[in-house]
């Protein structure tokens, strides 16, 4: 069984699906790798993906149409679906729920799409769950950017010209993000506070050493995935309302905050901005998926009211070795999972319920039954 491996075109994308370490894993099992030349950047050399047994191909059109296997980080390009072969197995990120002209696609060409951050997060997928894998970095990147920005130091410091307060971190969001960042806040000796719509997590954030703020929202709570569920317009305008004091307080903020498949809410408005401390950094994490802050763009910084704003999209690739190796280890751990060691082959078991959870489409259908509810409920 042939997995092809192409590079990476998208412009901010500075990791890898796939380390030579991890190639050999999977050689060891049976599969074939072949690597699109160049595909390590400036992590791996070809000479160490041969080194591991892996092919180098420079024609990126071979490579992708005699694939049995894809995997790639970035979704591909409408064309490039059309160029893989009646039953091929297409793995990666894929936003299945914002992208249905690619869903069609794969659909109309046979193609197997498995979406990566479909695959459940579940006690028995967590090795494989690229999802917490990659926020988890993002969380631990935000603050390093934000320490960055911020024109003060963040720990107390007593000098001989006086005593240096700490700064006052504030982390909207306690998820897989949000409690690395909190973590990693607290080891540079800042003050950190936190707020989630999920009572549930009050005690991971406490064990981290940090404030867990409280505002009566009414009924919240999380989904089976873990995830927030989405809030009511009245409870976004409640939310808003009592971060306002929150956010005037704090030097740092960092909002983890997203809605699975939908648009990232709204939290920092520009009023709550302009009620901030001049030179106080915020830090959007969801700005890939609609940002929770006004004024923040897709991959720049922006500065309203003296306040600067990071709006820089995939901040897991800021740290791109690390980042590899730990995407490489989640998809052998999914394809170690499926692979059937006799016949040396990657298996799509449909009756698991990590295939059901991810599998998109397969022989010429939609099978997955979150999105076909989802079609049929726009329809």
């Amino acid at each position: 069984m042939k997995l092809s491996i192409p590079k990476e075109q998208y412009p901010a994308e500075s990791r890898v699906i796939l380390t030579p370490e991890v190639a050999s894993k999977l050689i060891k099992l049976g599969a074939e790798i072949e690597i699109e030349k160049n595909l390590g950047q400036d992590l791996y050399l070809d000479s160490e993906y041969q080194q591991s047994g892996a092919v180098i191909q420079p024609n990126r059109e071979i490579l992708l149409s005699q694939a049995d296997i894809v995997l790639r980080i970035r979704k591909p390009s409408l064309e490039e679906i059309s160029k893989l072969k009646k039953g091929c197995a297409h793995i990666s990120f894929l936003d299945p729920f914002n992208e249905e002209a690619l869903i069609e696609s794969f659909s109309k060409y046979g193609i197997s799409a498995v979406s990566l951050e479909m695959i459940p997060r579940t006690t028995l997928a967590q090795k494989m769950d690229v999802l917490s894998s990659q926020a988890n970095l993002a969380g631990y990147v935000a603050v390093m950017l934000a320490a960055g920005r911020f024109e003060k130091v963040f720990p107390l410091m007593m000098t001989p010209a006086g005593t240096l307060s700490p700064a006052k971190v504030l982390v909207i969001g306690a998820g897989v993000a949000g409690l690395q960042a909190i973590a990693t806040a607290k080891r540079l000796g800042a003050r950190v506070e936190a707020f989630d719509t999920r009572p549930v997590v009050e005690e991971q954030v406490h064990s981290l050493g940090a404030k867990f703020l409280k505002i009566e929202l009414g009924e919240t709570g999380q989904t089976q995935q873990g995830y927030a569920k989405e809030l009511t317009r009245e409870q976004l305008e409640k939310q808003q309302d009592a971060m306002a004091k929150f956010c005037s307080q704090a030097d740092i903020i960092i909002t983890t905050a997203q809605v699975f498949g939908k648009k990232a809410p709204r939290l920092i408005t520009n009023a709550m901005i302009k009620g901030m401390k001049r030179g106080s950094v915020i830090v959007d994490l969801a700005v890939e998926s609609g940002g929770n802050v006004e004024g923040s763009e897709l991959g720049k910084e922006t500065v309203v009211h003296g306040v600067y704003i990071l709006g820089y999209e995939n901040l897991a690739g800021r740290v791109s070795l690390h980042a590899s190796q730990m995407l490489a280890s989640n998809l052998y751990h999914f394809l170690e999972t499926f692979w059937n060691k006799e016949k040396k082959e990657f298996v799509l078991d449909r009756s698991h319920e990590i295939i059901q959870g991810c599998l998109i489409t397969h022989e010429f259908q939609i099978v997955n039954e979150t999105l076909k509810a989802l079609v049929k409920m726009n329809t």
